[in-house]
């Protein structure tokens, strides 16, 4: 189909539609119906993966290219590739889990579902995008359904949280729209695919823009701004620390879909949008800030860890769990970053063209160069990884704290204890997310934070070994969760009144979760072989723009 990325990113449009229509009284079949719907953009989106997977890397695929915005010469422009397609499927995934999770719900369930289906269509417009006034539209869309489910289904401080979340993300759209500007009057086209062109690149090395002199700045000035615009924008959406502080509050907040959707899928698009934007069309100041953010990536890997340690609320530590494991994507940017123009691999190449006539020499140039590129094809493979696999591993999680605050209306790890017992479906579902979170051998999570560390220990070697302390750290927050909900004597006040255990809906919502990490973790290739040939393909490119 000719049209498909349209068809799957405004279908959920149609489910909304559908929602809305639906008689209010009729809740079981506003609830299931949406699930049901929500089937079809999913099986869509694996076809697609299915079919891409078949081919070789090509640059953008499924491409659809429309006039839409003469005026400033925008485009409707859509097409996936190997970093955007998982993604894609990794949200179309995560609604029909959420909407069974949230099937406790009875307030204003229409609307409730009727959101979660806006903002499907929001997320994958970000993804599929292929024009940069189209992707800054469909990131500010997002805003909205996150802003309401927190601010109306959320726990009592909902109203602090759902400000705090809009606060700190529109001043991130206010950041792109700035960046977006000055990258629109410095190259006379917001189109993505053209910008990404060694010959498109908004700011040349040696060459000038329609920036230069305007207010009195030169356009390197202009090209700075542009760069910490977006760089600011796309790490508050992360998070890495110190911008991380909207996010305990939100997800703490949130309904438990919200709060599956929030980290599972929301995240992902500030690693997203650092490796489609930042550091393609950024590549010497990428290269410049590499270091700085790997020490924020660290940062926000150790302190995110003890952060996570030190919580008895069960959804802040998961929270500030996600904090932890995003700070990884963080690390493989930095690595692929370091290798943009005139980094290592260019000097290498440079060097061995050089020496040309001193063979051994030349060799041994560009076998540092070789090595060089591909730790930063495994890092970036890796980042690209940790969000599919930190989306499954996430969402499962808060899925897991919302199915017993349902119950014992508390999130205190102190009033729990020996729930095992009483819940022993709750218990063994618990363990296995748990360990995927932990990044456990054999689980998703070991395989992309593997890769991240093994790709850039070559050249962050220092940031490497300290962030081992949050890998270590992890590790003790992720059993002291497990042993104050599970183990131990049950809780004074579940003895005479045990919780049920989990539902068939609830299990339902979680155990495809289990199998995407399961997967992934036997058989990462499933996955790995798409994303690598479009990380490979963007090395090269950063590598050429030196």
């Amino acid at each position: 189909m000719s049209n498909i990325l349209s068809i799957i990113t405004f279908l959920p449009l149609v489910g909304m539609i559908l929602v809305l229509l639906m008689p209010s009284s009729q809740t079981k079949l506003v609830q299931w119906g949406a699930v049901i719907f929500s089937l079809i953009p999913l099986a869509l989106s694996v076809w697609l993966f299915a079919d891409y997977a078949s081919h070789q890397y090509s640059g953008f695929q499924y491409q659809e290219q429309m006039t839409w915005f003469p005026q400033i010469n925008a485009s409707y422009h859509v097409g996936v590739d190997g970093i955007s397609l998982p993604l894609v499927v990794l949200a179309n995934f995560l609604v029909p889990a959420s909407l069974l999770i949230s099937m406790h719900n009875q307030k204003w369930v229409r609307a409730y579902t009727a959101l979660f289906f806006l903002l499907q269509t929001s997320v994958l417009g970000v993804f599929v995008s292929l024009d940069l006034v189209l992707f800054l539209i469909f990131y500010e869309i997002g805003l909205i359904p996150m802003f309401f489910l927190i601010n109306q289904w959320g726990g009592a401080n909902r109203k602090y949280a759902s400000f705090k979340f809009i606060l700190y993300t529109l001043f991130a759209g206010l950041a792109m729209l700035l960046a977006t500007q000055v990258i629109g009057l410095a190259s006379h086209t917001f189109d993505i695919a053209t910008l990404l062109t060694p010959a498109g690149r908004p700011f040349q090395a040696n060459g000038t823009n329609a920036l230069g002199g305007l207010l009195g700045m030169p356009s390197g000035t202009w090209q700075a701004i542009a760069f910490f615009a977006f760089a600011i924008a796309f790490g508050l959406k992360i998070p890495v620390w110190p911008l991380h502080t909207w996010l305990p509050d939100a997800h703490t907040e949130a309904p438990t879909g919200g709060s599956m959707m929030l980290a599972g899928i929301l995240l992902k698009l500030g690693g997203y949008g650092f490796l489609r934007l930042v550091i393609p069309l950024f590549p010497e100041a990428s290269r410049d800030f590499a270091v700085v953010i790997a020490i924020f990536a660290c940062l926000s890997i150790v302190l995110g860890a003890f952060a996570a340690w030190g919580q008895n609320d069960f959804k802040k530590l998961v929270a500030y769990s996600s904090i932890n494991h995003m700070g990884f994507v963080a690390m493989g940017i930095a690595a692929v970053a370091l290798v943009s123009a005139g980094g290592p691999v260019a000097q290498e190449m440079a060097h061995g063209a050089a020496e040309a006539a001193h063979g051994a020499e030349a060799a041994g140039h560009a076998a540092m160069a070789v090595d060089h590129s591909l730790s930063a094809i495994i890092a970036t493979n890796g980042a690209v990884l940790q969000m599919i696999t930190h989306g499954l591993s996430s969402a499962a999680m808060f899925a897991l704290v919302g199915v017993v605050y349902e119950r014992a209306h508390t999130r205190d790890l102190t009033r729990f204890g020996g729930l095992w017992t009483i819940m022993p479906k709750y218990g063994a579902i618990l363990i296995f997310c748990a360990m995927g979170s932990l990044g456990l051998p054999g689980l998703a999570g070991f395989v992309s934070e593997f890769m991240v560390i093994r790709g850039a220990w070559d050249q962050l070697t220092i940031w490497i070994v300290l962030s081992m302390i949050g890998l270590l750290v992890t590790g003790i927050y992720v059993l002291k969760s497990l042993q104050k909900t599970l183990h131990g004597p049950v809780g004074a006040e579940w003895v005479h009144h045990p919780l049920p255990d989990m539902n068939i809906k609830e299990i339902l919502g979680v155990v495809p979760l289990m199998v995407g990490m399961l997967a992934l973790g036997i058989f990462p290739a499933l996955v790995l072989n798409v994303i690598n040939n479009t990380v490979t393909a963007l090395v090269k490119l950063l590598i050429q723009k030196g």
